[in-house]
C-alpha cells in the first residue's frame, strides 16, 4: 500500500519532508538538495530552522538529511526549474501536506471529547503504575549484573508499539497520537507487562527471561487483535475522511 507518509511524516507535531523524499521526488541529487539548503540558508531558517538528522545512505557513508516543513518545501521547489517531473511532484507534495495537516487537526479535534480525556487519565495511572514496575524492574536487572538496565524504559515501550501498531512516523508522544481505541488496546498492554514483570520478579526468574516474558505475551495480545495503523497515517493516506 502506497501512503502518503511515505513522503510527509511528523517531527515535533508538525508535517515535515526529508530532503532525501524531496531528492528522489524532484529528480536530483541529494547534494543539490544540500547546495540550495546551504546558498539560501538564512532565507530557510527565516520562520523555523532547519530541522536535520545523520544517518547512513544506501552506500552506507554518513549523511546530513534535513526535515523541511511546509514553508521550507515550498520555497526550495520555486528555485528548481519546472520540468514535468518537478510541477506533478510539487502538487502531490502539497496535497500530502495538507492531508496531514487534516489528520492532525482531527486528532486536535478528538481531544476534547469527554470520553477520550476519560480515557487518557485513565491511561495515564495506568502508565505510571508500570513506569514504576519497570523502574523495579531495572534495579532488579540491575542486582543481577545488567550494566544497561536503563534502556528497558525505552525498550519495553518499543516493543509494545512495535506490536500493536504500523510505525512508518516519529511521533513526539505516540499516545497523543492514539484514538480513543487505540488507547484502551495500549492500557491493556500497559497491564499486561505490569503483571509479567510482578510475577517473574516475584518468582526470582532471570531478567531476561522476565523480558522475553512480557514480550510473548504482548506479541500474543496482539496477534489476537491485531496490528493498527496510526490515525495520522491512516488520514494522510486518504483511507478515511478527517
Amino acid at each position: 500500500m502506497t501512503t502518503s507518509t511515505e513522503l510527509v511524516k511528523i517531527e515535533g507535531r508538525e508535517p515535515v519532508v526529508s530532503s532525501e523524499v524531496l531528492a528522489k521526488g524532484f529528480g536530483v541529487t541529494h547534494q543539490a538538495i544540500s547546495k540550495l539548503l546551504k546558498k539560501y540558508e538564512d532565507r530557510f531558517n527565516s520562520t523555523k530552522k532547519v530541522g536535520f538528522e545523520i544517518r547512513a545512505s544506501a552506500k552506507g557513508q554518513t549523511v546530513r538529511y534535513f526535515n523541511l516543513n511546509e514553508e521550507q518545501a515550498a520555497f526550495l521547489g520555486s528555485l528548481l526549474r519546472n520540468t514535468d517531473r518537478v510541477v506533478e511532484f510539487k502538487a502531490r507534495l502539497t496535497s500530502e501536506f495538507f492531508r496531514m495537516r487534516s489528520a492532525l487537526a482531527a486528532l486536535s479535534a478528538q481531544k476534547q471529547n469527554v470520553e477520550y480525556l476519560e480515557r487518557r487519565t485513565a491511561g495515564k495511572l495506568t502508565r505510571r503504575e508500570e513506569t514504576d514496575t519497570i523502574k523495579r524492574f531495572v534495579e532488579y536487572a540491575k542486582a543481577q549484573g545488567s550494566k544497561h538496565a536503563e534502556m528497558y524504559y525505552s525498550n519495553i515501550s518499543k516493543m509494545k508499539n512495535q506490536a500493536l501498531f504500523f510505525l512508518g512516523e516519529k511521533f513526539e508522544n505516540i499516545r497523543e497520537m492514539l484514538t480513543l481505541q487505540q488507547l484502551s488496546l495500549i492500557e491493556s498492554a500497559d497491564a499486561i507487562v505490569i503483571r509479567a514483570l510482578a510475577e517473574g520478579m516475584e518468582r526470582t526468574i532471570p531478567y531476561k527471561e522476565i523480558f522475553n516474558l512480557a514480550k510473548k505475551r504482548i506479541e500474543g495480545f496482539a496477534a489476537i487483535i491485531g496490528k493498527s495503523l496510526i490515525p495520522a497515517a491512516l488520514l494522510a493516506s486518504g483511507e478515511v475522511e478527517g
